[in-house]
């Protein structure tokens, strides 16, 4: 490998991360990764590995690399809510141009339902805002 490897390695989980201890200074001259803590960054709890109690160092990658990973998240999901209006404009085109009906009877209902959920959600959101505005206003 020709970069020099980072002190830390996270492996990616649904809720956070596997927190590794990278060490190439060993005698075989093997990458060996340490699990020092798993994370979960829904709750922001760290917590050490068997025995292990981590060091300021330690908390100060793990924290940042929580902060970053919350912004990713935060960016993934508006990149997600972008790419489902393309969808649904998408399945508009493609419902009203080439659509079988045996294809649009495959899935019209629970497409429907979910649209109507979505709109549900996002009227009651926006009725909200206003009402808190209107509040704020007066």
């Amino acid at each position: 490998m020709g970069a020099e490897l980072p002190d830390y390695y996270f492996r990616v989980k649904e809720n956070g991360a596997a927190v590794f201890k990278v060490d190439t200074e060993n005698r075989q001259r093997r990458i060996e990764m340490d699990q020092i803590a798993v994370i979960n960054i829904n709750n922001g709890q760290i917590k050490p590995q068997g025995d292990r109690t981590l060091s300021d160092a330690d908390l100060a990658v793990i924290q940042s690399w929580m902060e970053e990973r919350t912004e990713t998240l935060a960016r993934r999901t508006v990149d997600d809510i972008h790419r489902a209006i393309d969808h649904l404009n998408l399945t508009t085109q493609w419902a009203q141009s080439k659509a079988t009906d045996e294809q649009l009877e495959a899935f019209t209902d629970e497409l429907l339902l979910a649209m109507h959920d979505l709109r549900s959600v996002l009227v009651r959101k926006k009725a909200d805002r206003l009402m808190k505005g209107k509040d704020a206003a007066e």
